[in-house]
């Protein structure tokens, strides 16, 4: 009981986070559409000294309720999962996903304002995608499925391709997110949950097993 009880714990403090940042998303939506003012200048604008702002301010400013509300979803379900199953790195790592997706926007993106959390949630399901895999622990690989199962078909919004199937889509700013979740998800591979040893042995021995039955 004591177990259950602290696991649920875990799950709120876990969402907390990612609950107050949404509020914030819709708070400044909402403040925007209450002034009828746009704040796109906030976003990030490639390769341009003003630009440079929306490396830390891109996330916050979406073009309207419809970007927004896309947006929400992934956004609260995959920066939960990133700090209940990797409590002990996931307040590093978000923001690093922030920043570099930002960054990698700002050098290759197309001159043009970009804006939206979109790179941020691409960052999040490449780390949790590859951090399940470079792991090798089951219940993180289990997470690793669930994102490729939900998330799976986006990956084609972050090639050129997607201006073909979305007008006015930075498929820069999700590779962007894609590149750092990938990269952060390689630097971290030691830190965090790992595989329990005991099961690393059992596998070694299988695999010496399988050696010698094999052998001519």
């Amino acid at each position: 009981m004591d177990d259950i009880k602290f696991e649920l714990r875990r799950m709120r403090y876990a969402a907390f986070f990612p609950c107050i940042l949404l509020i914030i998303l819709w708070l400044i939506r909402f403040w925007e559409m209450s002034f009828q003012t746009d704040l796109h200048w906030l976003g990030v604008y490639p390769r341009s000294i003003s630009g440079l702002t929306g490396i830390l301010t891109q996330p916050l400013v979406h073009s309207g309720i419809k970007h927004l509300t896309s947006n929400s979803v992934p956004l609260l379900f995959l920066s939960w999962c990133l700090f209940f199953f990797y409590k002990d790195t996931g307040y590093t790592v978000f923001p690093l996903l922030w920043l570099f997706s930002g960054l990698l926007t700002w050098f290759i993106g197309r001159e043009s304002w970009h804006i939206g959390a979109s790179g941020v949630i691409y960052g999040m399901s490449f780390f949790l995608f590859f951090s399940g895999v470079l792991r090798r622990h089951i219940p993180l690989m289990a997470i690793s499925i669930v994102v490729v199962f939900l998330y799976g078909s986006a990956v084609w919004y972050m090639f050129p391709v997607a201006e073909l199937m979305t007008e006015n889509i930075s498929w820069e700013g999700h590779l962007s997110g894609a590149i750092s979740g990938f990269l952060c998800a390689c630097a971290f591979r030691k830190y965090g949950p790992q595989k329990p040893k005991e099961i690393e042995s059992e596998e070694e021995e299988e695999e010496e097993k399988d050696d010698v039955l094999h052998v001519p």
